[in-house]
């Protein structure tokens, strides 16, 4: 017969497995839905889609000092190029800002888990392009 120690120990781990597999049941839930990443205006990106979904990060540092620190401005690399080039309009017709959920640059980071701050100082949505101005 089993003793009372080794009884207490046996339901311990099957208590612990249990937890254990019904959380992981519960966490997993409904898959995120994938981000749609061929919301773009352009022809082509300045990278790889390859790279430039792993590197777009380092670029955009890479940008932001240049800029920052030595005054040193390019359209290449500029968060402002990526915002003018990956437009999710919404239902009215108009380019969704970072709030909405179809933000390209929210879609991808919700689906990665990956907080996003570029936003709270730069617009999230192209400029309005200035009127010519008529000769």
């Amino acid at each position: 017969m089993i003793g009372d120690q080794s009884m207490s120990k046996f339901l311990t781990i099957l208590a612990t497995l249990t937890v254990l597999l019904i959380g992981s049941t519960v966490s997993a839930g409904t898959p995120k839905p994938l981000p749609n990443l061929d919301d773009v205006k352009g022809d082509k990106c300045v990278a790889p889609k390859d790279v430039i979904r792993v590197e777009h990060k380092y670029y955009l540092l890479h940008q932001r000092d240049e800029t920052m620190r030595k005054g040193i401005r390019t359209k290449e690399h500029s968060l402002k190029n990526c915002i003018n080039c990956h437009i999710v309009k919404g239902d009215n017709g108009k380019p969704v800002t970072i709030k909405d959920d179809r933000h390209f640059c929210k879609s991808c980071h919700t689906y990665a888990s990956v907080q996003i701050d570029c936003f709270q100082c730069h617009a999230s949505k192209p400029s309005p392009r200035p009127a010519a101005v008529e000769k």
